[in-house]
Protein backbone atom coordinates (compact mmCIF):
# COMPACT_ATOMS: atom_id res chain seq x y z
CA UNK A 1 0.00 0.00 0.00
CA UNK A 2 1.57 3.27 -0.91
CA UNK A 3 0.84 7.09 0.64
CA UNK A 4 0.72 10.13 -1.82
CA UNK A 5 1.69 13.10 -0.34
CA UNK A 6 -1.13 15.04 -1.73
CA UNK A 7 -3.02 12.87 0.26
CA UNK A 8 -1.08 13.19 3.65
CA UNK A 9 -0.28 16.88 4.15
CA UNK A 10 1.74 16.65 6.93
CA UNK A 11 4.22 14.08 4.94
CA UNK A 12 4.25 16.39 2.42
CA UNK A 13 5.19 19.54 4.67
CA UNK A 14 7.76 17.14 5.90
CA UNK A 15 9.19 16.48 2.90
CA UNK A 16 8.90 19.75 1.54
CA UNK A 17 11.16 21.04 4.96
CA UNK A 18 13.55 18.76 3.96
CA UNK A 19 14.20 19.98 0.12
CA UNK A 20 14.15 23.50 1.71
CA UNK A 21 16.55 22.66 4.72
CA UNK A 22 18.87 20.64 1.33
CA UNK A 23 18.76 24.03 -0.33
CA UNK A 24 19.83 26.37 2.42
CA UNK A 25 22.94 24.14 3.34
CA UNK A 26 23.75 23.59 -0.57
CA UNK A 27 23.66 27.57 -1.30
CA UNK A 28 24.51 28.71 2.33
CA UNK A 29 27.88 27.36 2.60
CA UNK A 30 28.84 27.89 -0.86
CA UNK A 31 28.06 32.00 -0.23
CA UNK A 32 29.39 32.04 3.18
CA UNK A 33 32.76 30.89 1.94
CA UNK A 34 32.17 33.41 -0.66
CA UNK A 35 31.56 36.03 2.08
CA UNK A 36 34.54 35.09 3.69
CA UNK A 37 36.84 35.17 1.00
CA UNK A 38 35.67 38.61 -0.06
CA UNK A 39 36.12 39.59 3.42
CA UNK A 40 40.54 38.65 3.33
CA UNK A 41 40.24 40.11 -0.38
CA UNK A 42 39.52 43.57 1.53
CA UNK A 43 40.74 43.53 4.28
CA UNK A 44 43.97 42.13 3.24
CA UNK A 45 44.56 44.46 0.43
CA UNK A 46 45.03 42.35 -2.17
CA UNK A 47 44.54 44.59 -5.16
CA UNK A 48 47.39 46.50 -3.51
CA UNK A 49 49.86 43.73 -3.95
CA UNK A 50 50.62 45.28 -7.68
CA UNK A 51 51.54 48.55 -6.04
CA UNK A 52 53.65 47.58 -3.57
CA UNK A 53 55.15 44.85 -5.71
CA UNK A 54 58.51 45.55 -6.26
CA UNK A 55 59.57 43.37 -9.46
CA UNK A 56 62.93 44.94 -9.97
CA UNK A 57 63.87 43.82 -6.40
CA UNK A 58 62.64 40.39 -7.43
CA UNK A 59 64.82 40.49 -10.66
CA UNK A 60 68.06 41.39 -8.93
CA UNK A 61 66.69 38.41 -6.34
CA UNK A 62 66.61 36.14 -8.67
CA UNK A 63 69.86 36.92 -10.78
CA UNK A 64 71.40 37.29 -7.47
CA UNK A 65 70.47 33.42 -6.30
CA UNK A 66 72.69 31.73 -9.44
CA UNK A 67 75.37 34.46 -10.32
CA UNK A 68 77.61 36.63 -8.64
CA UNK A 69 79.45 40.18 -9.02
CA UNK A 70 82.92 41.86 -9.22
CA UNK A 71 83.89 44.99 -7.29
CA UNK A 72 86.22 47.35 -8.64
CA UNK A 73 86.85 49.46 -6.32
CA UNK A 74 88.72 53.10 -6.33
CA UNK A 75 89.66 54.91 -3.27
CA UNK A 76 89.28 58.73 -4.26
CA UNK A 77 91.16 60.06 -1.74
CA UNK A 78 94.22 57.71 -1.97
CA UNK A 79 93.77 56.34 -5.77
CA UNK A 80 94.31 52.64 -4.67
CA UNK A 81 92.37 50.42 -7.04
CA UNK A 82 91.15 46.80 -5.82
CA UNK A 83 89.09 44.40 -7.07
CA UNK A 84 87.39 41.90 -5.28
CA UNK A 85 84.29 39.03 -6.07
CA UNK A 86 81.56 40.02 -3.96
CA UNK A 87 83.55 42.89 -2.86
CA UNK A 88 84.94 40.48 0.12
CA UNK A 89 88.60 40.41 1.76
CA UNK A 90 88.13 36.41 1.03
CA UNK A 91 87.87 37.46 -2.56
CA UNK A 92 90.66 40.43 -3.67
CA UNK A 93 92.23 39.68 -6.56
CA UNK A 94 96.24 39.72 -5.16
CA UNK A 95 98.10 43.25 -5.33
CA UNK A 96 98.93 43.63 -9.14
CA UNK A 97 96.52 41.40 -10.45
CA UNK A 98 93.25 42.51 -11.93
CA UNK A 99 90.44 40.13 -14.22
CA UNK A 100 91.09 40.72 -18.06
CA UNK A 101 88.84 42.98 -18.44
CA UNK A 102 90.18 45.39 -16.22
CA UNK A 103 92.94 47.08 -18.01
CA UNK A 104 95.18 49.52 -15.55
CA UNK A 105 97.65 51.99 -17.02
CA UNK A 106 99.39 54.21 -14.54
CA UNK A 107 96.30 56.40 -13.08
CA UNK A 108 94.06 55.41 -15.72
CA UNK A 109 91.63 51.99 -15.94
CA UNK A 110 89.33 50.78 -17.75
CA UNK A 111 86.88 48.61 -17.34
CA UNK A 112 84.92 46.82 -20.27
CA UNK A 113 81.22 45.60 -19.64
CA UNK A 114 80.86 44.55 -23.12
CA UNK A 115 78.67 45.27 -25.91
CA UNK A 116 79.82 49.29 -26.01
CA UNK A 117 79.40 49.69 -22.07
CA UNK A 118 82.39 51.22 -20.68
CA UNK A 119 84.21 52.55 -17.60
CA UNK A 120 87.01 54.65 -17.56
CA UNK A 121 88.95 55.93 -14.49
CA UNK A 122 90.76 58.61 -15.72
CA UNK A 123 92.45 60.27 -12.49
CA UNK A 124 89.47 61.97 -10.33
CA UNK A 125 87.33 62.06 -12.97
CA UNK A 126 84.25 58.64 -13.73
CA UNK A 127 83.52 58.21 -17.33
CA UNK A 128 80.35 55.50 -18.62
CA UNK A 129 79.94 54.67 -21.80
CA UNK A 130 76.76 53.79 -22.32
CA UNK A 131 75.18 52.87 -25.71
CA UNK A 132 72.33 54.70 -27.38
CA UNK A 133 72.38 57.10 -24.42
CA UNK A 134 75.67 58.57 -24.49
CA UNK A 135 78.67 59.49 -21.78
CA UNK A 136 77.97 60.10 -17.63
CA UNK A 137 80.78 61.86 -16.51
CA UNK A 138 81.37 62.18 -12.86
CA UNK A 139 84.18 64.01 -10.54
CA UNK A 140 83.82 63.34 -6.75
CA UNK A 141 85.33 66.16 -4.87
CA UNK A 142 85.03 67.45 -0.92
CA UNK A 143 81.94 69.06 -1.84
CA UNK A 144 80.40 66.05 -3.13
CA UNK A 145 80.25 64.63 -7.04
CA UNK A 146 79.84 67.00 -9.94
CA UNK A 147 77.60 64.80 -12.33
CA UNK A 148 77.56 65.72 -16.18
CA UNK A 149 74.60 63.86 -18.19
CA UNK A 150 73.93 64.14 -21.79
CA UNK A 151 71.07 66.29 -22.65
CA UNK A 152 67.63 65.68 -22.41
CA UNK A 153 65.28 64.21 -19.05
CA UNK A 154 67.19 61.85 -16.90
CA UNK A 155 66.27 58.09 -17.21
CA UNK A 156 65.05 56.17 -13.89
CA UNK A 157 67.94 54.19 -14.01
CA UNK A 158 69.67 57.07 -13.07
CA UNK A 159 69.66 57.93 -9.23
CA UNK A 160 71.65 61.25 -8.43
CA UNK A 161 72.19 63.56 -5.61
CA UNK A 162 74.61 65.93 -4.43
CA UNK A 163 77.00 63.45 -2.82
CA UNK A 164 76.00 60.38 -4.81
CA UNK A 165 75.06 59.15 -8.20
CA UNK A 166 74.29 55.54 -9.07
CA UNK A 167 73.64 54.09 -12.47
CA UNK A 168 71.80 50.76 -13.29
CA UNK A 169 72.33 49.30 -16.72
CA UNK A 170 72.10 45.33 -18.21
CA UNK A 171 75.92 45.24 -18.26
CA UNK A 172 76.63 46.49 -14.88
CA UNK A 173 76.44 49.19 -12.05
CA UNK A 174 78.21 52.22 -11.29
CA UNK A 175 78.37 54.01 -8.07
CA UNK A 176 80.56 56.88 -7.21
CA UNK A 177 80.43 58.72 -4.05
CA UNK A 178 83.03 61.31 -2.61
CA UNK A 179 85.13 58.68 -0.82
CA UNK A 180 85.30 55.70 -3.91
CA UNK A 181 84.26 54.74 -7.08
CA UNK A 182 82.63 51.20 -7.47
CA UNK A 183 81.96 49.46 -10.37
CA UNK A 184 79.90 45.89 -10.37
CA UNK A 185 80.03 43.55 -13.27
CA UNK A 186 77.60 40.16 -12.86
CA UNK A 187 78.94 36.85 -14.16
CA UNK A 188 76.58 33.84 -14.10
CA UNK A 189 77.56 31.25 -11.73
CA UNK A 190 79.24 30.48 -8.01
CA UNK A 191 82.37 31.48 -8.55
CA UNK A 192 85.29 30.50 -6.15
CA UNK A 193 83.03 27.29 -5.59
CA UNK A 194 85.58 24.75 -5.79
CA UNK A 195 88.74 26.89 -4.79
CA UNK A 196 89.49 30.71 -3.71
CA UNK A 197 92.02 33.15 -5.67
CA UNK A 198 94.68 31.97 -3.10
CA UNK A 199 94.62 28.35 -4.24
CA UNK A 200 96.97 27.28 -6.91
CA UNK A 201 94.18 25.38 -8.34
CA UNK A 202 92.14 28.27 -8.71
CA UNK A 203 91.07 28.41 -12.58
CA UNK A 204 91.79 25.14 -13.69
CA UNK A 205 89.68 22.88 -15.89
CA UNK A 206 88.17 19.44 -14.82
CA UNK A 207 91.22 17.96 -17.08
CA UNK A 208 93.50 19.71 -15.51
CA UNK A 209 92.55 19.16 -11.69
CA UNK A 210 92.20 15.33 -13.14
CA UNK A 211 95.91 15.40 -14.05
CA UNK A 212 97.49 16.94 -11.28
CA UNK A 213 95.62 14.41 -8.98
CA UNK A 214 97.59 11.75 -10.45
CA UNK A 215 100.78 14.14 -11.25
CA UNK A 216 103.69 13.63 -8.95
CA UNK A 217 104.41 16.79 -8.99
CA UNK A 218 103.04 18.42 -6.32
CA UNK A 219 101.57 22.07 -6.14
CA UNK A 220 102.22 22.22 -2.49
CA UNK A 221 105.18 20.95 -1.29
CA UNK A 222 103.95 19.18 1.79
CA UNK A 223 101.16 17.38 0.57
CA UNK A 224 100.11 15.12 -2.51
CA UNK A 225 97.90 16.89 -4.83
CA UNK A 226 94.64 15.62 -4.09
CA UNK A 227 95.31 16.02 -0.51
CA UNK A 228 95.60 19.62 -1.24
CA UNK A 229 92.83 19.69 -3.56
CA UNK A 230 90.52 18.35 -0.82
CA UNK A 231 91.95 20.28 1.94
CA UNK A 232 91.53 23.70 -0.33
CA UNK A 233 87.85 22.95 -0.83
CA UNK A 234 87.09 22.09 2.87
CA UNK A 235 88.46 25.19 4.27
CA UNK A 236 87.29 27.20 1.30
CA UNK A 237 87.03 30.85 3.43
CA UNK A 238 84.35 32.13 0.76
CA UNK A 239 81.95 29.28 1.09
CA UNK A 240 83.26 27.76 4.27
CA UNK A 241 82.02 23.70 3.04
CA UNK A 242 83.84 22.60 6.45
CA UNK A 243 81.27 24.91 8.48
CA UNK A 244 78.45 23.89 6.06
CA UNK A 245 79.12 20.04 6.64
CA UNK A 246 79.36 20.37 10.14
CA UNK A 247 75.76 22.65 10.21
CA UNK A 248 73.68 19.91 8.41
CA UNK A 249 74.97 17.56 11.05
CA UNK A 250 73.90 19.80 13.81
CA UNK A 251 70.45 19.88 11.98
CA UNK A 252 70.08 16.17 11.83
CA UNK A 253 71.17 16.21 14.84
CA UNK A 254 68.72 18.19 16.53
CA UNK A 255 65.87 16.93 14.36
CA UNK A 256 67.14 13.38 15.43
CA UNK A 257 67.82 13.98 19.23
CA UNK A 258 64.25 15.49 19.59
CA UNK A 259 62.34 12.66 17.81
CA UNK A 260 63.63 10.00 19.19
CA UNK A 261 63.59 11.33 23.05
CA UNK A 262 60.18 12.41 22.34
CA UNK A 263 58.88 8.86 21.31
CA UNK A 264 61.00 7.13 23.72
CA UNK A 265 59.40 9.08 26.28
CA UNK A 266 56.05 9.11 25.18
CA UNK A 267 55.65 5.29 24.63
CA UNK A 268 55.59 4.29 28.26
CA UNK A 269 53.65 7.80 29.38
CA UNK A 270 51.17 6.66 26.61
CA UNK A 271 49.94 3.28 28.66
CA UNK A 272 48.82 5.33 31.21
CA UNK A 273 46.71 8.10 29.02
CA UNK A 274 45.10 4.99 27.01
CA UNK A 275 41.38 4.02 28.11
CA UNK A 276 42.62 -0.31 28.65
CA UNK A 277 45.80 0.25 29.98
CA UNK A 278 45.40 3.13 32.65
CA UNK A 279 45.18 2.51 35.99
CA UNK A 280 42.00 4.91 37.22
CA UNK A 281 40.09 7.59 35.13
CA UNK A 282 42.14 10.32 36.86
CA UNK A 283 45.55 9.14 35.86
CA UNK A 284 44.28 8.97 32.02
CA UNK A 285 42.58 12.41 32.39
CA UNK A 286 46.13 13.94 33.53
CA UNK A 287 48.25 12.16 31.48
CA UNK A 288 45.78 13.77 28.50
CA UNK A 289 46.12 16.93 29.42
CA UNK A 290 49.58 17.16 29.63
CA UNK A 291 50.52 15.74 26.41
CA UNK A 292 47.49 18.45 25.09
CA UNK A 293 49.80 20.86 26.68
CA UNK A 294 53.15 20.16 25.44
CA UNK A 295 52.05 19.53 21.48
CA UNK A 296 49.48 22.62 21.87
CA UNK A 297 52.93 25.26 22.79
CA UNK A 298 54.25 25.39 19.27
CA UNK A 299 57.89 24.36 18.77
CA UNK A 300 59.06 27.75 18.30
CA UNK A 301 57.56 28.92 21.23
CA UNK A 302 59.12 26.11 23.35
CA UNK A 303 62.59 27.14 21.21
CA UNK A 304 61.89 30.96 22.66
CA UNK A 305 61.28 29.66 26.60
CA UNK A 306 63.89 27.22 26.35
CA UNK A 307 66.78 30.08 24.91
CA UNK A 308 65.60 32.74 27.68
CA UNK A 309 65.99 29.23 30.51
CA UNK A 310 69.00 27.82 28.40
CA UNK A 311 70.95 30.02 26.34
CA UNK A 312 71.14 29.34 22.48
CA UNK A 313 72.69 26.20 21.25
CA UNK A 314 71.28 23.05 19.30
CA UNK A 315 70.98 21.48 22.15
CA UNK A 316 67.84 23.91 23.41
CA UNK A 317 66.63 23.26 19.57
CA UNK A 318 66.89 19.54 20.45
CA UNK A 319 64.58 20.42 23.62
CA UNK A 320 62.05 22.06 22.14
CA UNK A 321 61.27 19.45 18.88
CA UNK A 322 61.67 17.00 22.17
CA UNK A 323 58.71 18.26 24.08
CA UNK A 324 56.33 19.05 21.38
CA UNK A 325 56.86 15.77 20.10
CA UNK A 326 56.15 13.76 23.20
CA UNK A 327 52.67 15.24 23.55
CA UNK A 328 52.32 14.40 19.63
CA UNK A 329 53.56 10.86 20.13
CA UNK A 330 51.74 10.28 23.76
CA UNK A 331 48.68 11.24 21.86
CA UNK A 332 48.89 8.82 19.15
CA UNK A 333 50.57 6.30 20.92
CA UNK A 334 47.50 6.19 23.33
CA UNK A 335 45.40 5.94 20.86
CA UNK A 336 47.29 3.15 18.84
CA UNK A 337 47.01 1.61 22.29
CA UNK A 338 43.33 1.77 22.89
CA UNK A 339 42.76 -0.45 19.43
CA UNK A 340 45.08 -3.36 20.21
CA UNK A 341 43.86 -6.79 20.06
CA UNK A 342 43.25 -8.39 23.19
CA UNK A 343 43.21 -11.96 22.05
CA UNK A 344 47.08 -11.50 21.47
CA UNK A 345 47.35 -10.17 25.00
CA UNK A 346 45.23 -13.16 26.24
CA UNK A 347 46.91 -15.71 24.47
CA UNK A 348 50.45 -14.30 25.79
CA UNK A 349 49.19 -14.40 29.33
CA UNK A 350 48.05 -18.00 28.78
CA UNK A 351 51.50 -18.84 28.99
CA UNK A 352 51.99 -17.51 32.24
CA UNK A 353 53.49 -14.21 31.37
CA UNK A 354 54.02 -10.99 33.73
CA UNK A 355 52.72 -8.07 33.29
CA UNK A 356 55.50 -6.68 31.72
CA UNK A 357 56.11 -9.89 29.14
CA UNK A 358 52.19 -9.36 28.56
CA UNK A 359 52.73 -5.58 27.56
CA UNK A 360 56.51 -6.84 25.46
CA UNK A 361 54.95 -9.37 23.73
CA UNK A 362 51.07 -8.86 23.00
CA UNK A 363 51.03 -4.99 22.94
CA UNK A 364 54.27 -3.67 21.39
CA UNK A 365 54.55 -6.14 18.32
CA UNK A 366 51.15 -4.54 17.49
CA UNK A 367 52.27 -0.96 18.15
CA UNK A 368 55.26 -1.39 16.32
CA UNK A 369 54.14 -0.50 12.62
CA UNK A 370 52.06 2.40 14.09
CA UNK A 371 55.42 3.61 16.05
CA UNK A 372 58.02 3.18 13.38
CA UNK A 373 55.84 4.62 10.74
CA UNK A 374 55.23 7.55 12.83
CA UNK A 375 58.36 8.46 14.55
CA UNK A 376 60.44 8.22 10.97
CA UNK A 377 57.98 10.64 9.61
CA UNK A 378 58.35 13.00 12.50
CA UNK A 379 61.95 12.79 11.79
CA UNK A 380 61.78 13.63 8.54
CA UNK A 381 59.14 16.31 9.10
CA UNK A 382 61.35 17.72 12.01
CA UNK A 383 64.83 17.90 9.39
CA UNK A 384 62.82 21.05 7.91
CA UNK A 385 61.65 22.35 11.53
CA UNK A 386 65.41 22.41 12.66
CA UNK A 387 66.62 24.35 10.17
CA UNK A 388 63.68 27.12 11.21
CA UNK A 389 64.33 26.77 15.10
CA UNK A 390 68.24 26.97 14.29
CA UNK A 391 68.12 29.74 12.95
CA UNK A 392 66.54 30.92 16.34
CA UNK A 393 68.62 29.19 18.59
CA UNK A 394 71.95 29.57 16.98
CA UNK A 395 72.55 26.35 15.36
CA UNK A 396 72.80 23.75 12.43
CA UNK A 397 71.94 25.37 8.87
CA UNK A 398 69.81 27.52 9.98
CA UNK A 399 72.37 30.33 11.53
CA UNK A 400 74.01 30.05 8.68
CA UNK A 401 71.26 30.81 6.14
CA UNK A 402 69.59 33.57 8.35
CA UNK A 403 73.43 35.11 8.26
CA UNK A 404 73.58 35.03 4.37
CA UNK A 405 70.07 36.46 4.44
CA UNK A 406 70.58 39.22 6.78
CA UNK A 407 73.97 40.27 4.81
CA UNK A 408 71.51 41.10 1.92
CA UNK A 409 74.70 40.84 -0.75
CA UNK A 410 75.43 37.18 -0.93
CA UNK A 411 72.19 35.55 -2.35
CA UNK A 412 73.68 32.81 -4.65
CA UNK A 413 75.26 31.45 -0.82
CA UNK A 414 71.60 31.11 0.66
CA UNK A 415 70.46 29.83 -2.90
CA UNK A 416 72.93 27.52 -1.76
CA UNK A 417 71.86 26.47 1.50
CA UNK A 418 68.20 26.27 0.21
CA UNK A 419 69.95 23.92 -1.81
CA UNK A 420 71.44 21.29 0.69
CA UNK A 421 68.10 21.57 2.77
CA UNK A 422 66.03 20.58 0.05
CA UNK A 423 68.44 17.71 -0.47
CA UNK A 424 68.80 16.49 2.99
CA UNK A 425 65.57 16.74 3.32
CA UNK A 426 64.97 14.61 0.37
CA UNK A 427 67.61 12.56 1.47
CA UNK A 428 65.87 11.78 4.63
CA UNK A 429 62.68 10.94 2.79
CA UNK A 430 64.43 8.11 0.86
CA UNK A 431 66.40 7.21 4.36
CA UNK A 432 62.67 6.79 6.37
CA UNK A 433 60.94 5.13 3.42
CA UNK A 434 63.86 2.58 2.98
CA UNK A 435 63.56 1.95 7.00
CA UNK A 436 59.54 1.79 7.13
CA UNK A 437 60.42 -0.61 4.41
CA UNK A 438 62.90 -2.33 5.76
CA UNK A 439 61.79 -2.82 9.74
CA UNK A 440 58.18 -2.60 8.92
CA UNK A 441 57.05 -4.85 5.93
CA UNK A 442 60.48 -7.14 6.09
CA UNK A 443 62.22 -6.01 2.95
CA UNK A 444 64.02 -3.42 1.30
CA UNK A 445 62.44 -3.09 -1.95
Amino acid sequence: MSVSTADNPDIRASVMQGFSRQKMVSFGFPALILAYLTYIFISFDVMGLSERARMDNAVTLVSDSFSYKTHVTRDNRAGDLSVAIEGEKKGRYPDGTVPDWVKVDGETTAIDLEDGYSVLFDGPVVRFTIPQYGVIQATPGNRGVETILPDGPVPDWINMSKNRVAVTTPNGRLAVTKSKSEVFRYFVGWELFFFTLDSPFYGKSFGELVGLSLSGDRLVPDRPNIAAMANDFWNNAMWRHGEVAWALFETVLMAFIGTMGGALIALPLAFLSASNFAPSKTVRFGFRRIFDFLRGVDGLIWTIILARAFGPGPMTGSLAILLTDTGSFGKMFSEALENVDDKQIEGVSSTGASQLQRYRFGVIPQLTPVLLSQVLYYLESNTRSATVIGAMVGGGIGLLLTQAIITQKDWEEVSYYIILIILIVMAMDSLSGWLRRKLIKGNAL
